[in-house]
């Protein structure tokens, strides 16, 4: 083989997650490649696939323009000189355009489409092109379970070697879900093992890793999460921290700009995931209603059969909840807030209604799946009520690094604030999560971890003038000013009796 075209590294002090590099447009020309093109980058033994920009004015002839994502992987420093060579486009590119076509893939197709986004081979574009092709053409059963199997064979897997593993997953839409942070120590003080994996926030003021986060480290190895899941029973871990079917992150990369979720990529995504950390059973929550991703509750029964079917052909067993989805989840939105009102819950033994029922129903559906109670509810409810929760969420906090005495009281909420009171006597007759999550996240959730919402009259309850419908918290005071004027511009809690608009505008003499 030829030895390549040699280079002196530039560091290009941008991060992003692509592996990508800059020629200069001469050399570009002299090896052949264009932009897009891609190129195999080889150093003392490492090499790495890369994409190709170029760089015009920036970089010199027999220069390289490296991302840190390449310098890492080559462990090359600036100076250092690496080989390149151009390099052909992947074949799995045919297969998505066979997709694209409206073709159904073979099984090996599938598995090599997978196996190049998981090593970069893929361009973002090519990504794009086959989750658009699974949003218009879809995939039949075959292909989505050939799709989840190659999610779960290309990553980290954990096998247990005691005890019962189980898991459940929200497939998301609703803020303020703060769930996990009951169910998990819950379901472990029962004795089963429950190792859950969690995502940060997207588009939402916080995930489930984001709220923990603020109680403990959320960035284990798989290694960690086996040990202390084995340890105490249980773990609310960080997804992306690990291995474990890292197709998927990078395919829902692309997904966000374009705001789809296809279902077979919705499909796999959860469903890889619970059979990469070896559960044998899972309950899936899905939220429906006005503003959450299901609308309806005819097609989140349609939801939950795919989810079924696929569960049996991966040898899962596999339990839906078909939940309320039309409001948040208990009445605080954002990290912080959301530790607050779970931990708050734990130590009282009492909280919002829809936080409890739904927290205490999906852990009660586990505890019957496994055999370990006949009424779940109630067996998660004495669980809960009895403090033996509250104390296996203190070990979790404790195995995870974080400080097992931590109370509500001590959660780090930001202390820059603005109430929304109501101007009319009524109730409440809207409550809109889309707008509620907007107003979070100007006021700077989820990065800024005190930042969100508590919500004081939800949908049904009964406001007079002057009663406090929301309550705006933020750490920072331009952010909070920012909130404020979206959250006047666009109001996400509706009092009946509100006029809305006057029409025509003018008065008639």
């Amino acid at each position: 083989m030829s030895s390549g075209m040699k280079f002196r590294v530039k560091k290009i002090p941008v991060k992003i997650e692509r592996l990508s590099v800059i020629l200069n447009q001469s050399d570009a020309e002299e090896i052949g490649v264009l932009v897009g093109d891609r190129v195999r980058v080889t150093s003392g033994g490492k090499s790495c696939t890369a994409d190709v920009q170029i760089g015009t004015g920036l970089i010199e002839r027999g220069e390289i323009g490296l991302y840190s994502s390449v310098m890492d992987e080559l462990r090359v420093d600036e100076g250092d000189e690496v080989n390149v060579f151009p390099f052909p486009r992947p074949v799995s590119v045919d297969y998505i355009r066979k997709k694209m076509d409206g073709h159904k893939l073979t099984k090996d197709e599938i598995y090599q489409i997978i196996e190049d986004i998981v090593s970069n081979s893929l361009t973002d574009v090519e990504i794009a092109a086959f989750v658009i092709s699974n949003y218009v053409k879809t995939m039949d059963f075959d292909e989505i379970e050939w799709m989840t199997k190659a999610m779960i064979e290309t990553g980290e897997t954990i096998t247990f070697e005691r005890g019962i593993v189980v898991d459940k997953h929200s497939i998301g839409g609703v803020p303020g879900n703060k769930i996990s942070l009951i169910i998990v120590p819950t379901i472990a003080a029962s004795g089963l093992l429950i190792p859950k994996t969690a995502s940060r926030a997207i588009t939402s003021a916080s995930g489930t890793a984001d709220t923990m986060e603020v109680l403990a480290n959320v960035n284990l190895s798989v290694e960690e999460i086996k040990e202390i899941t084995e340890r105490v029973g249980g773990v609310i871990a960080w997804g992306g921290a690990t291995y474990i079917a890292p197709a998927d992150d990078k395919i829902i990369q692309v997904e966000y700009p374009l705001s789809i979720d296809p279902k077979p990529q919705l499909l796999a995504s959860v469903m890889a995931k619970k059979g990469a950390i070896g559960a044998k059973y899972a309950v899936i929550d899905i939220p429906t209603g006005e503003g959450a991703k299901v609308p309806t509750v005819e097609i989140a029964r349609e939801l939950s059969n795919d989810f079924v079917e696929l569960g049996r052909r991966l040898g899962l067993n596999i339990t839906c909840a078909i939940t309320y989805g039309g409001q948040p989840v208990g009445r605080a939105i954002g990290p912080a807030l959301e530790a607050w009102e779970a931990l708050k819950a734990l130590e009282e033994r009492k909280g919002s209604t829809s936080l409890l029922e739904k927290s205490l129903g999906l852990a009660g559906i586990l505890l019957e799946m496994t055999g370990k109670a006949a009424n779940g509810y109630e067996s998660a409810r004495r669980f809960f009520e009895s403090g033996k929760s509250l104390e296996k969420f203190k070990e979790i906090i404790e195995a995870q690094g974080g400080d097992p005495n931590v109370k509500s009281d001590d959660m780090p909420i930001g202390d820059k604030t603005y109430h929304v009171e109501s101007a009319y006597e009524g109730a409440v007759v809207s409550v809109d999560n889309k707008r509620l999550v907007r107003i979070a996240r100007a006021a700077g959730a989820p990065k800024d971890k005190g930042a969100g919402i508590y919500i004081h009259k939800k949908k049904g309850e009964v406001v007079k003038p002057g009663d406090k419908l929301f309550t705006i918290y933020a750490e920072k005071e331009w952010k909070l000013t920012q909130a404020i004027e979206l959250a006047l511009k666009e109001p996400p809690i509706m009092v009946s009796g509100m006029i809305l608009e006057k029409y025509p505008s003018y008065r008639m003499i």
